[in-house]
Protein backbone atom coordinates (compact mmCIF):
# COMPACT_ATOMS: atom_id res chain seq x y z
CA UNK A 1 0.00 0.00 0.00
CA UNK A 2 1.35 3.54 -0.90
CA UNK A 3 2.41 5.38 2.20
CA UNK A 4 0.56 8.85 2.73
CA UNK A 5 1.59 11.97 1.04
CA UNK A 6 0.36 15.03 -0.69
CA UNK A 7 1.13 16.98 -3.66
CA UNK A 8 1.68 20.72 -2.32
CA UNK A 9 1.86 22.73 -5.77
CA UNK A 10 3.90 26.03 -5.80
CA UNK A 11 2.08 28.73 -7.79
CA UNK A 12 3.96 32.62 -8.04
CA UNK A 13 1.77 35.02 -10.29
CA UNK A 14 -1.51 34.14 -11.40
CA UNK A 15 -3.13 36.54 -14.50
CA UNK A 16 -2.50 37.38 -17.88
CA UNK A 17 0.93 37.20 -19.69
CA UNK A 18 2.76 37.22 -23.00
CA UNK A 19 4.35 33.90 -24.58
CA UNK A 20 7.77 33.26 -22.56
CA UNK A 21 10.45 30.74 -22.92
CA UNK A 22 12.00 32.21 -19.68
CA UNK A 23 11.04 32.38 -15.83
CA UNK A 24 8.03 30.05 -16.98
CA UNK A 25 7.45 28.68 -13.30
CA UNK A 26 7.07 32.25 -12.25
CA UNK A 27 3.45 32.59 -14.17
CA UNK A 28 0.36 30.92 -14.95
CA UNK A 29 -2.23 31.91 -17.32
CA UNK A 30 -6.05 32.68 -15.06
CA UNK A 31 -7.71 30.60 -17.54
CA UNK A 32 -4.99 27.56 -17.12
CA UNK A 33 -5.37 28.08 -13.80
CA UNK A 34 -9.43 27.81 -13.75
CA UNK A 35 -9.29 25.02 -15.04
CA UNK A 36 -6.77 23.12 -12.93
CA UNK A 37 -9.06 23.69 -10.32
CA UNK A 38 -11.84 22.71 -12.28
CA UNK A 39 -10.36 19.36 -12.87
CA UNK A 40 -9.01 18.97 -8.90
CA UNK A 41 -13.22 19.52 -8.68
CA UNK A 42 -14.20 17.29 -11.04
CA UNK A 43 -11.66 14.16 -9.91
CA UNK A 44 -12.26 14.73 -6.10
CA UNK A 45 -9.25 15.29 -5.01
CA UNK A 46 -8.95 16.65 -1.67
CA UNK A 47 -7.58 20.01 -1.09
CA UNK A 48 -6.67 20.66 2.28
CA UNK A 49 -4.67 23.94 3.78
CA UNK A 50 -1.27 23.25 5.19
CA UNK A 51 -2.64 22.64 9.05
CA UNK A 52 -4.22 19.82 7.77
CA UNK A 53 -1.92 18.14 5.23
CA UNK A 54 0.64 18.45 8.25
CA UNK A 55 -2.01 16.82 10.77
CA UNK A 56 -1.84 13.89 8.06
CA UNK A 57 1.26 13.24 8.04
CA UNK A 58 1.59 13.37 11.59
CA UNK A 59 -0.87 10.83 11.08
CA UNK A 60 -3.35 12.71 13.51
CA UNK A 61 -6.07 12.44 11.06
CA UNK A 62 -6.78 10.28 7.51
CA UNK A 63 -5.13 11.77 4.79
CA UNK A 64 -7.09 11.32 1.62
CA UNK A 65 -5.69 8.93 -1.09
CA UNK A 66 -5.62 12.15 -3.38
CA UNK A 67 -4.31 15.24 -1.08
CA UNK A 68 -3.25 18.32 -2.25
CA UNK A 69 -2.85 21.81 -0.85
CA UNK A 70 -2.29 24.71 -3.32
CA UNK A 71 0.52 27.74 -2.34
CA UNK A 72 1.34 31.07 -3.62
CA UNK A 73 4.93 32.62 -3.44
CA UNK A 74 5.73 36.43 -3.01
CA UNK A 75 2.10 37.45 -2.45
CA UNK A 76 1.36 39.14 -5.84
CA UNK A 77 -1.56 41.74 -6.52
CA UNK A 78 -2.68 39.53 -9.13
CA UNK A 79 -3.76 36.89 -6.67
CA UNK A 80 -6.31 38.81 -5.62
CA UNK A 81 -8.12 39.25 -9.30
CA UNK A 82 -7.47 35.89 -10.61
CA UNK A 83 -6.65 33.34 -8.55
CA UNK A 84 -9.04 34.20 -5.01
CA UNK A 85 -12.54 34.19 -7.36
CA UNK A 86 -11.33 30.78 -8.74
CA UNK A 87 -10.60 29.35 -5.39
CA UNK A 88 -13.83 30.92 -3.90
CA UNK A 89 -15.93 29.21 -6.24
CA UNK A 90 -14.70 26.02 -5.28
CA UNK A 91 -14.42 26.48 -1.86
CA UNK A 92 -10.70 26.03 -1.87
CA UNK A 93 -7.96 27.00 0.97
CA UNK A 94 -5.20 28.56 -0.06
CA UNK A 95 -1.69 29.62 1.55
CA UNK A 96 -0.19 33.09 0.41
CA UNK A 97 3.61 33.79 1.25
CA UNK A 98 3.50 37.17 1.75
CA UNK A 99 7.11 39.35 2.14
CA UNK A 100 6.33 42.08 5.11
CA UNK A 101 8.84 44.61 4.45
CA UNK A 102 7.37 45.23 1.13
CA UNK A 103 3.70 44.89 1.05
CA UNK A 104 1.81 47.17 -1.45
CA UNK A 105 5.52 47.77 -3.47
CA UNK A 106 6.83 46.85 -7.13
CA UNK A 107 9.37 43.63 -6.51
CA UNK A 108 12.62 44.25 -6.52
CA UNK A 109 14.78 41.01 -7.31
CA UNK A 110 14.53 41.28 -11.35
CA UNK A 111 17.09 41.94 -13.30
CA UNK A 112 18.06 44.53 -15.84
CA UNK A 113 14.98 42.92 -18.14
CA UNK A 114 12.98 46.28 -19.58
CA UNK A 115 10.49 43.53 -21.06
CA UNK A 116 9.89 41.99 -18.06
CA UNK A 117 7.36 43.77 -15.95
CA UNK A 118 7.75 44.53 -12.40
CA UNK A 119 4.31 43.16 -10.38
CA UNK A 120 3.38 44.82 -7.35
CA UNK A 121 2.94 42.76 -4.54
CA UNK A 122 -0.45 42.80 -2.18
CA UNK A 123 -0.47 45.92 0.38
CA UNK A 124 -1.81 45.39 4.06
CA UNK A 125 -5.40 45.74 3.01
CA UNK A 126 -5.81 43.08 0.45
CA UNK A 127 -4.04 40.89 2.38
CA UNK A 128 -6.64 41.35 5.25
CA UNK A 129 -9.22 40.83 2.54
CA UNK A 130 -7.77 37.60 1.45
CA UNK A 131 -7.25 35.93 5.05
CA UNK A 132 -11.53 37.25 5.20
CA UNK A 133 -12.12 35.12 2.34
CA UNK A 134 -10.60 31.86 3.81
CA UNK A 135 -6.88 32.47 2.20
CA UNK A 136 -3.92 31.54 4.59
CA UNK A 137 -1.26 34.13 4.71
CA UNK A 138 2.53 32.86 5.70
CA UNK A 139 5.39 34.17 5.61
CA UNK A 140 8.14 34.92 3.36
CA UNK A 141 10.67 36.82 5.49
CA UNK A 142 10.85 40.47 5.81
CA UNK A 143 12.82 40.82 2.55
CA UNK A 144 12.98 38.40 -0.02
CA UNK A 145 15.75 36.91 1.70
CA UNK A 146 17.88 33.94 0.20
CA UNK A 147 18.37 32.47 4.20
CA UNK A 148 21.11 30.16 2.53
CA UNK A 149 23.24 33.03 2.09
CA UNK A 150 22.76 34.82 5.56
CA UNK A 151 24.85 34.12 9.11
CA UNK A 152 22.63 32.72 11.32
CA UNK A 153 21.68 36.13 13.52
CA UNK A 154 20.15 37.88 10.04
CA UNK A 155 18.11 34.48 9.69
CA UNK A 156 16.50 34.66 12.92
CA UNK A 157 15.83 38.64 12.09
CA UNK A 158 14.40 37.28 8.86
CA UNK A 159 12.25 34.79 10.14
CA UNK A 160 11.59 36.72 13.60
CA UNK A 161 10.93 40.03 12.54
CA UNK A 162 8.37 39.08 9.27
CA UNK A 163 5.95 36.85 11.36
CA UNK A 164 5.99 39.25 13.80
CA UNK A 165 4.84 41.92 11.96
CA UNK A 166 1.99 40.23 9.67
CA UNK A 167 0.86 39.00 13.21
CA UNK A 168 0.36 42.19 13.99
CA UNK A 169 -0.60 43.44 10.87
CA UNK A 170 -3.36 40.43 10.21
CA UNK A 171 -4.57 39.84 14.00
CA UNK A 172 -4.29 35.99 14.10
CA UNK A 173 -0.85 33.84 14.24
CA UNK A 174 1.21 32.96 10.90
CA UNK A 175 2.06 29.25 11.39
CA UNK A 176 3.63 28.78 7.90
CA UNK A 177 6.68 29.86 6.09
CA UNK A 178 8.50 29.50 2.84
CA UNK A 179 12.14 29.85 1.94
CA UNK A 180 12.64 32.55 -0.68
CA UNK A 181 14.38 31.11 -3.83
CA UNK A 182 14.47 27.38 -2.26
CA UNK A 183 17.23 29.17 -0.19
CA UNK A 184 17.91 27.43 2.82
CA UNK A 185 20.53 25.52 5.48
CA UNK A 186 20.19 23.67 8.43
CA UNK A 187 20.53 27.11 10.34
CA UNK A 188 17.75 28.38 8.80
CA UNK A 189 15.73 25.31 9.58
CA UNK A 190 16.32 25.89 13.09
CA UNK A 191 15.81 29.34 12.62
CA UNK A 192 12.20 28.63 11.55
CA UNK A 193 12.08 26.02 14.48
CA UNK A 194 12.79 28.81 16.96
CA UNK A 195 10.85 31.39 15.79
CA UNK A 196 7.65 28.93 15.81
CA UNK A 197 6.63 27.87 12.95
CA UNK A 198 5.09 24.45 12.39
CA UNK A 199 5.92 24.05 8.19
CA UNK A 200 8.07 25.35 5.89
CA UNK A 201 7.82 24.80 2.51
CA UNK A 202 11.12 24.40 -0.69
CA UNK A 203 11.37 24.51 -3.67
CA UNK A 204 12.68 20.46 -3.32
CA UNK A 205 10.76 19.11 -5.92
CA UNK A 206 8.19 16.02 -5.20
CA UNK A 207 5.48 14.98 -2.94
CA UNK A 208 5.40 15.36 0.90
CA UNK A 209 5.61 12.14 2.89
CA UNK A 210 4.77 10.99 6.64
CA UNK A 211 9.13 11.15 6.96
CA UNK A 212 9.26 14.71 5.92
CA UNK A 213 11.01 17.02 8.45
CA UNK A 214 7.76 19.90 8.42
CA UNK A 215 10.43 22.77 8.13
CA UNK A 216 11.67 21.36 4.51
CA UNK A 217 9.16 20.37 3.38
CA UNK A 218 9.11 19.68 -1.11
CA UNK A 219 6.51 20.87 -3.60
CA UNK A 220 5.93 20.67 -7.21
CA UNK A 221 6.03 23.84 -9.20
CA UNK A 222 3.34 24.69 -11.93
CA UNK A 223 4.87 26.48 -14.73
CA UNK A 224 2.85 28.97 -17.55
CA UNK A 225 3.69 25.88 -20.16
CA UNK A 226 1.98 23.58 -17.93
CA UNK A 227 -1.36 21.75 -20.37
CA UNK A 228 -3.92 20.18 -18.31
CA UNK A 229 -2.70 16.92 -18.88
CA UNK A 230 0.73 18.05 -17.40
CA UNK A 231 -0.65 19.54 -14.53
CA UNK A 232 -2.52 16.24 -14.03
CA UNK A 233 0.58 13.99 -14.50
CA UNK A 234 2.56 16.11 -11.51
CA UNK A 235 -0.54 15.67 -9.44
CA UNK A 236 0.11 12.14 -9.90
CA UNK A 237 3.77 11.24 -11.01
CA UNK A 238 5.53 9.00 -7.86
CA UNK A 239 9.15 8.68 -9.53
CA UNK A 240 11.98 8.14 -7.12
CA UNK A 241 12.63 11.83 -5.25
CA UNK A 242 15.50 13.81 -6.58
CA UNK A 243 18.95 13.53 -5.27
CA UNK A 244 18.82 16.26 -3.25
CA UNK A 245 15.21 15.97 -1.93
CA UNK A 246 17.10 12.49 -0.86
CA UNK A 247 20.16 14.47 0.77
CA UNK A 248 18.07 16.85 2.84
CA UNK A 249 15.67 13.69 4.07
CA UNK A 250 18.50 12.02 5.09
CA UNK A 251 20.03 14.79 6.93
CA UNK A 252 17.13 15.78 8.83
CA UNK A 253 16.05 12.28 9.77
CA UNK A 254 19.13 11.98 11.10
CA UNK A 255 18.65 14.91 13.51
CA UNK A 256 21.54 17.47 12.09
CA UNK A 257 18.87 20.56 13.43
CA UNK A 258 19.52 19.78 16.89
Amino acid sequence: MMPPRVSILMYHQVGEFPPMRAHRANYCDHRRFARQMGLLHNLGWAVLDLDQALAGLRGERPLPARAVVLTFDDGYDNFADFALPVLVRYGFPATVYAISGWLGQPIRWYGDEPDRPRPRLMDAGRLREIQAAGITIGSHTVNHARLGELEPAAQRRELRDSKAALEDLLGSPVRHLCYPFGSFDLAAVRAAREAGYASATTCLRGAARVADHPLALPRKAISFGDSLLGFAWKLGFKHAPTPELTTWRQRLKGGEIL
